[in-house]
């Protein structure tokens, strides 16, 4: 595995693997890689012959009084486990490297990203997309590999990839989650007794949902109900939102359809987590 910090470097490498007929398959992740991180690198060596993961903490995405310092970062580690997963080229840029300034243009997510996470976390998906955009610019990539977990930046970055013409395919890979059900995510690195137990109040929340609506409940409201029902008065979990929408637009539904997903977040102490599950 080849590990480059710079951009020229990376686009003469993945340069000349295209000129020799190589496919390209990225991963951007942040790291502190875990098992979902490390399915989406299988998904990308079935999709491709070169395998490109690329490591970066992108401060664009985080608002002042967000986890930006906070975030763990564990490059050895990282790298590490992306040689034995099958990496080819691991990225891993500094913060000057991607942005020598701050940038003047950044992509904006439009009405997808307006409500949810959007609302939460304002100017989240804007970095988002800047850095994705300028990540595919570089790397250039036949397929980019993201996770189901972070749905609505899957949507928005659909729609970037739809409304600029970015010649590439998206792959969305299904969440993978422990044995309890949480959704793997490199910030349950912060959860610990207590707060680890009641982190897996959303996941089955959202199993819930699912299994009410597999009973026959249609109503948006009548499922979204059930969820509410188990956050609340749960001393340490502050339920943020649980709602139906569909996966395309990010809207409200008001009749549930296969297809549709659940979407959820809440705080246990200082951690903000997010899931959901396609209906």
């Amino acid at each position: 595995m080849q590990t480059i910090a710079g951009i020229t470097e990376l686009r003469a490498t993945l340069s000349a693997a295209r000129a020799a007929g190589r496919r390209i398959a990225f991963v951007p992740t942040m790291g502190a890689l875990h098992e979902g991180h490390l399915t989406l690198i299988d998904t990308a060596r079935a999709a491709g012959d070169l395998v490109v993961m690329s490591i970066f903490v992108n401060p664009l995405q985080f608002a002042p009084g967000e986890d930006y310092q906070r975030y763990p970062r564990v490059l050895a580690e990282d790298t590490l486990l992306a040689e034995q997963r099958g990496v080819d080229v691991l990225f891993t840029p500094s913060r000057e490297e991607i942005y020598g300034q701050t940038p003047v243009v950044t992509v904006h997510p439009g009405n997808i990203g307006k409500e949810w996470e959007g609302t939460a976390r304002p100017q989240h998906f804007e970095g988002v997309l800047t850095v994705v955009a300028k990540l595919f610019n570089i790397v250039e990539p036949a397929v980019a590999v993201f996770g189901q977990k972070d749905l609505q930046q899957v949507a928005v970055v659909k729609a970037m990839v739809r409304d600029l013409d970015f010649p590439l395919e998206v792959l969305v890979v299904p969440i993978v989650r422990e044995a309890d059900g949480l959704a793997m995510s490199s910030r349950n690195r912060f959860l610990a007794g207590k707060e680890r137990e009641l982190a897996t109040m959303l996941s089955k929340a959202l199993f819930k949902l699912r299994g009410t609506f597999a009973g026959g409940e249609r109503r948006a409201s009548a499922l979204e109900a059930v969820g509410w029902r188990m956050l609340e008065r749960l001393p340490g979990l502050t339920p943020r939102y649980l709602a139906a929408v569909s996966p395309a637009t990010f809207q409200r539904v008001n009749i549930v359809q296969p297809g549709d997903a659940a979407i959820g977040a809440i705080r246990v102490g200082d951690t903000r987590l997010i899931d959901n599950i396609i209906f």
